[in-house]
């Protein structure tokens, strides 16, 4: 339990770090290392194959908002204070911390695990599946959406990362300003 709270307090310096930051770099890195922490935090829980869709969204996401930042101009973040989305991230920030608490009080104690739906897998698997390796059937049969989603969530990530970061089929506006005079010149 100690891991869980060390990884949900560096995750909460992350986010203040992001929303305080006037470095629009130092905020995606910091919107980062709290992505990773999610991560961790479902490691922690035994839960690897949503940690690893985390890691894989987390890493292509990192990659286009650093892309952005790095030719965004931070002087009109700098100059403007904005009340309404203070009070609006104040209002979220407490529904947040609300929501929170009212989660954790029904999560069950770590030490006492309930065993129901990975015990009828275990009983039922070979019966209803008619698959012989129970990882098999639990990952193609019982979370068949989920293993989807997951695939889905993977491949469309890295296919926006390869569309934002490719290089070749971009035409510069004077490059094909040259080729449309040269052609009607020709005509």
């Amino acid at each position: 339990m100690l891991l869980f709270d060390i990884i949900l307090i560096f995750m909460i310096i992350g986010t203040i770090i992001a929303v305080e930051t006037k470095n629009m770099l130092s905020a995606v890195v910091a919107v980062g290392a709290v992505g990773f922490g999610v991560s961790l935090l479902f490691l922690y829980l035994r839960a690897p194959d949503i940690a690893i869709t985390q890691v894989i969204v987390e890493v292509l996401s990192l990659i286009i908002l650093i892309r952005v930042a790095t030719h965004v101009d931070n002087v009109a973040i700098e100059r403007r204070i904005d009340n309404f989305a203070n009070m609006t991230g104040l209002i979220f920030i407490g529904l947040f911390i609300a929501f929170c608490i009212w989660a954790f009080t029904d999560v069950i104690p770590f030490a006492n695990p309930l065993m129901r739906v990975s015990q009828h897998y275990l009983d039922a698997g070979l019966r209803e599946t008619g698959a012989a390796n129970i990882v098999a059937a639990v990952i193609l049969d019982y979370r068949a959406y989920d293993t989807l989603g997951e695939a889905v969530v993977i491949f469309t990530s890295i296919l926006g990362a390869f569309v934002i970061l490719r290089s070749k089929g971009k035409k510069k506006l004077s490059e094909e300003d040259d080729i449309t005079v040269g052609i009607l010149e020709d005509a």
